[in-house]
């Protein structure tokens, strides 16, 4: 298996580089195709917009094989083409938006397939916002108030982005709804980043990370190299 990295939000800051810089060195260094995927912005037409901005900021870091790919849809996300750019790619990155709309659009489809087999193969995986919502097994839909089963590579876990922000305003409601789930709360400008074999997690940038798991709230800061056991 490969990595995973999960970002809370206003992600193309600097706070951001370290683990930016670290996943990249996961991947195989700058010239590892980056791919990113700019479906949950598709709803309110961002997408080519938001996807820009990440090839921008990857770029910036050093980065030499970075793509944003057109995927904003069903028929899109059953595009062999596409599939087999992500087959291919080595550190996948989804962004932010509409968590239902990417989560529904990616299920079942060839390019999450793909996705699985470069995940598989080692490649790092990495989600922003909405694009880390969704790789946990349950992520919630603020837009309609309803959570759901998400793609699941975290287990037992949902994520609440933009914690320091918004996020922790879902937390009262969410421990009534689903009591046994493991919450994580990610500050924006800040992410954790696991190791692929041990299933420990290190915290990353600007701020911090809050587990609401077992009745009981742990709290983890960056800059002090924070190891987040599994959750």
């Amino acid at each position: 298996m490969g990595y995973l990295l999960l970002e809370g939000g206003a992600e193309f800051g600097g706070r951001m580089r370290e683990p930016d810089l670290r996943a990249l060195e996961l991947a195989g260094g700058f010239d590892a195709p980056l791919r990113i995927l700019p479906t949950a912005a598709a709803p309110d037409h961002n997408h080519i917009h938001a996807g820009n901005n990440g090839i921008r900021w990857f770029q910036s870091l050093g980065a030499r094989d970075v793509d944003s790919l057109p995927l904003i849809d069903k028929a899109s996300a059953n595009d062999e083409g596409i599939a087999r750019s992500l087959r291919a790619a080595r550190l996948i990155y989804l962004l932010g938006g509409f968590p239902h709309y990417l989560a529904q659009t990616l299920k079942g489809s060839l390019a999450w397939s793909a996705v699985l087999d470069a995940y598989r193969n080692g490649a790092v995986i990495a989600g922003s916002s909405a694009g880390a919502m969704v790789l946990c097994q349950f992520y919630y839909d603020p837009y309609e108030g309803k959570t759901h089963e998400g793609l699941n590579l975290v287990p037992n876990t949902l994520l609440l982005p933009h914690h320091n922000a918004f996020g922790k305003s879902w937390a009262p409601q969410l421990l009534q709804q689903v009591p046994t789930v493991t919450l994580l709360g990610i500050d924006e400008q800040t992410a954790i980043l696991n190791d692929g074999d041990n299933k420990s997690w290190t915290v990353y940038g600007r701020s911090g990370v809050t587990l609401y798991r077992d009745g009981n709230i742990e709290t983890y800061k960056a800059g002090e190299k924070s190891i987040i056991m599994s959750f």
